[in-house]
């Protein structure tokens, strides 16, 4: 059951006196959380990372000129309703926009949760029919929104569909909710992404706290079913911008064997400034946990340049190049020399 408004009053998350700045707050961006998420929060903790990730803040109200309600120019790249395609070879499918939680830093924040925001038989006919009509993609990423939060039926007749275009030969599932309402990861669900195509899961977690063991379950029954699973964080100043709540997190994901994918910048999504730090801080941070963790537990830090530009890695760059040749650090900040073919005549 979702918690929305008052509820937050109730469920003592939000003090009474602060019901009219959540309502201004949900004025103008989607509000909800599930009760798995709503049990994890302290609310004595004024510092809680799951209550800073979920529950509405006034800082939300502030917004700076740089900010946009389309940070990553979803529309500039989505030729038909359901459909973006930023990059040649993939395309994102969007057969909901609706989600289980509203992460205060989403960056599609301005789209999701309205109301009718899915996708009729119309009009996935149509972006199947964008799909199928350009051999060059090769992969599908199925996101929104939620895309689990569709029933079983529903995500297995989106999986038979892309199955069935010859040249689509991945299909990705991007998902809060096996970490945010792990009981909708039912043995239904999990039949339902069966394909001799290949299928991931790309689960969203930014502090272990959100690994519960009703997290750990529903991801194991996907991982157990032979379909891989990666996850995404999102770099978030007050929540998980610490190498030690890093390192924790990305070894807890891996020793699930979900494999850490992206480190997020986040975007410049309206009211979101508060948790956005330094680029420089987010490259620091990579390479204390390089220097820290295996390299399973590395996920790769990008941003996604304003404007639809598209994605690209920002992590700190370990070579350099001077008269003598090239210089490598190691993970200690060390230097090294690393020589030019014509060095070893």
């Amino acid at each position: 059951m979702a918690i929305r408004d008052r509820d937050f009053v109730e469920a003592n998350l939000v003090a009474s006196e602060r019901l009219g700045e959540l309502r201004r707050v949900a004025e103008q961006f989607q509000v909800a959380l599930t009760e798995e998420v709503a049990a994890l929060i302290d609310p004595a903790d004024a510092n809680d990372p799951i209550a800073a990730q979920f529950v509405p803040s006034v800082a939300e109200l502030r917004t700076s000129p740089e900010e946009q309600a389309d940070p990553i120019g979803d529309e500039r790249w989505s030729p038909l309703p359901g459909i973006v395609h930023r990059y040649p070879d993939r395309v994102l499918l969007k057969p909901s926009l609706v989600c289980p939680v509203y992460c205060r830093f989403c960056f599609r924040r301005e789209q999701i949760g309205a109301r009718g925001k899915v996708l009729g038989s119309a009009a996935l006919a149509r972006a199947y029919g964008y799909i199928r009509e350009r051999p060059e993609i090769w992969e599908i990423v199925v996101t929104g929104g939620d895309p689990f939060l569709l029933t079983p039926r529903r995500v297995a007749s989106v999986v038979a569909a892309l199955t069935a275009i010859e040249h689509v030969q991945v299909i990705r599932f991007h998902t809060r909710v096996p970490i945010v309402d792990p009981k909708r990861v039912t043995a239904a669900l999990v039949d339902a992404l069966d394909t001799e195509k290949a299928v991931y899961v790309v689960v969203h977690a930014n502090h272990p706290r959100e690994l519960t063991a009703a997290a750990k379950a529903a991801i194991g029954k996907i991982v157990r079913a032979g379909v891989p699973v990666l996850s995404q964080s999102v770099l978030l100043r007050g929540v998980n911008d610490d190498a030690a709540v890093l390192e924790q997190l990305f070894r807890a994901l891996v020793a699930m064997r979900v494999k850490p994918y992206y480190l997020h910048h986040p975007d410049l999504a309206r009211g979101t400034g508060h948790f956005r730090g330094d680029i420089a801080e987010g490259q620091a941070l990579m390479r204390e946990l390089r220097r820290r963790a295996s390299g399973l537990c590395q996920p790769t830090y990008v941003l996604d340049i304003p404007g639809g530009h598209g994605k690209v890695p920002i992590g700190p760059c370990w070579l350099h190049r001077d008269a003598a040749g090239w210089r490598v650090e190691d993970r200690d900040g060390l230097s090294h020399r690393y020589p030019r073919p014509d060095d070893t005549e």
